[in-house]
């Protein structure tokens, strides 16, 4: 059996994805073998298994599943949202949604995302769309 090339040699999938962040980008994986689309990054598809994965630019559209506030005094920026967030092409992940308050946001609201930061950390925030 002729073996392949490991795409992710010396970059696991998660740097791969931090690397498409830091150049502005926000990228899925989409498994070649049974369609379904993959986040988080990962090496085989938690759907059907097969390590043929393919980088796809999301679409960034996306819906809130489940909502939450945690709460933060004044002094430590306030109350902030947490989300878990259905994208367009499937998956499910956990974010915030920004630039609104967060006891606005909603179960069914239709969000955007963007690249944020938080701590010098690149990560993907939503807004509402």
């Amino acid at each position: 059996m002729a073996e392949t090339a490991n795409p992710f040699a010396g970059d696991g999938p998660e740097a791969h994805f931090r690397k498409g962040l830091a150049a502005g980008e926000f990228n899925i994986q989409q498994c070649n073998a049974c369609k379904k689309y993959v986040f988080y990054p990962r090496a085989l598809c938690n759907h059907c298994g097969s390590p043929n994965l393919t980088w796809k630019r999301a679409s960034g559209n996306g819906t809130v599943y489940s909502t939450s506030t945690e709460r933060y005094r004044p002094e430590a920026g306030g109350d902030k949202n947490i989300a878990v967030v259905e994208l367009a092409e499937g998956p499910r992940l956990l974010t915030r949604i920004t630039d609104i308050a967060p006891a606005e946001v909603s179960i069914g609201m239709k969000v955007k995302a963007h690249i944020g930061e938080d701590g010098g950390i690149k990560m993907i925030l939503f807004r509402k769309a």
